[in-house]
């Protein structure tokens, strides 16, 4: 009778506690923060109360911010966990452009790495649903790649390849480590995939241009065609006509014909790069072709041009839709580097079996005076994953 009276007792007292805490995310979800454009090497004109701020302070207030997400409440927003407390953070992305481009007076890429290093391997502590710290993957800007292979404005010094030899070896982990000495662009891009729960990641350089879908063909020809893919790369689904390689022998890069020779694609539609993104339609409409080929292709995840935006991807002729998520920059995003209050990262909650995904923006700075200041959730946008 005691023993039962005990067990009653501690059954009340368990429900009890349950009902004070908040519910927390099932372990079978996998999420993710998605951050990027973090130029370390350039400061924001405002940033908490201070000017000229460099970009390892604000990166440092960033990782403490994600470090902190785990315990806050998710929005009853409809979306995958919605209400339940954040939890464990399994991954978190870094879209490119780590280091600003070397562009005189910016500091190297190796400096640029190494404050980058000490923010987001050093003191990013959130951990998985493992238990495990989170694991970090990277793809690589646009100015990681100017850094490596030289710009047509002058940099000093003219090339330090720092940030994609670190990435290579961090995200590919070859036998024999690459260095400064031997890496060389045109073939040691930075290309990989994981297979998380049942969905299928592709991690690539830059953009998806004729060279990189020769890679993107090979991983895909090992998932099934019922396997959801999401791609993970710098530039929005348009590209940028600057980045493609200059068409004209010797293919130079020049102040003239600003080309940037990013991608190996060299591009079609003239002579010098054009000022928008119809400037690319031939181009994008190899990517549409690509798309259309693998009906699995279902996300797509973006830097580049920073702020925070959910849309669809049509394509040059309007024959494609591609869910396309854009994230915001610490540094450089269109709204918030105007104003403070509007930077923002992602998270990202899938959940594997009902193969449905939640973005959510994050607001890690609405009040940059309070040293309290706590991430507030913003816009979100949940998807389906399943292959139509």
């Amino acid at each position: 009778m005691k023993k039962t009276l005990i067990n009653k007792i501690a059954t009340v007292a368990f429900l009890a506690a349950a009902m004070l805490s908040p519910t927390i995310a099932s372990s079978q979800t996998v999420q993710m923060v998605f951050t990027s454009d973090s130029h370390y090497g350039i400061t924001r004109d405002k940033f908490r109360g201070d000017t000229a701020v460099p970009g390892y302070k604000v990166n440092a207030t960033l990782v403490k911010q994600i470090n902190a997400l785990p315990a806050l409440s998710l929005p009853a927003d409809n979306g995958v966990n919605a209400g339940k407390q954040v939890g464990g953070i399994d991954y978190v992305i870094e879209g490119g452009d780590i280091a600003n481009r070397m562009e005189i007076p910016i500091q190297s890429a190796a400096k640029s790495w190494a404050q980058f290093s000490h923010d987001y391997m050093h003191s990013l502590n959130v951990k998985g649903h493992d238990g495990k710290p989170a694991t970090l993957l990277i793809v690589p800007g646009n100015h990681d790649i100017s850094n490596a292979i030289g710009f047509a404005k002058p940099m000093n010094p003219l090339t330090d390849p720092t940030s994609m030899v670190n990435i290579y070896n961090l995200m590919l982990k070859p036998e024999q480590p690459l260095t400064n000495q031997d890496y060389n662009y045109k073939v040691d891009k930075i290309n990989y995939s994981r297979n998380i729960k049942g969905i299928h990641f592709e991690f690539i350089t830059l953009w998806a241009d004729s060279a990189e879908r020769i890679w993107m063909q090979k991983d895909l020809d090992t998932v099934a065609s019922t396997t959801p893919v999401i791609i993970f790369t710098h530039d929005q689904p348009e590209c940028e006509s600057k980045h493609f390689t200059n068409p004209l022998p010797p293919y130079n890069m020049t102040i003239k014909n600003k080309f940037e020779n990013l991608v190996e694609e060299h591009y079609k539609e003239g002579n010098t790069a054009g000022k928008d993104e119809d400037a690319t339609a031939i181009e994008q409409r190899g990517f549409v072709k690509f798309l259309k080929a693998h009906h699995n292709i279902v996300a797509y995840f973006h830097g580049n041009s920073n702020w925070n935006q959910f849309y669809t991807y049509h394509g040059p002729d309007n024959d494609v839709a591609l869910n396309v998520f854009r994230v915001d920059s610490p540094m450089k995003g269109k709204y918030s580097s105007k104003d403070e209050t509007l930077v923002s990262f992602q998270l990202i909650s899938l959940d594997p079996a009902k193969q449905v995904l939640t973005v959510r923006e994050c607001l890690w700075n609405t009040q940059p005076l309070n040293p309290d200041n706590k991430v507030v959730f913003g816009k979100s946008a949940t998807v389906s994953l399943k292959i139509n």
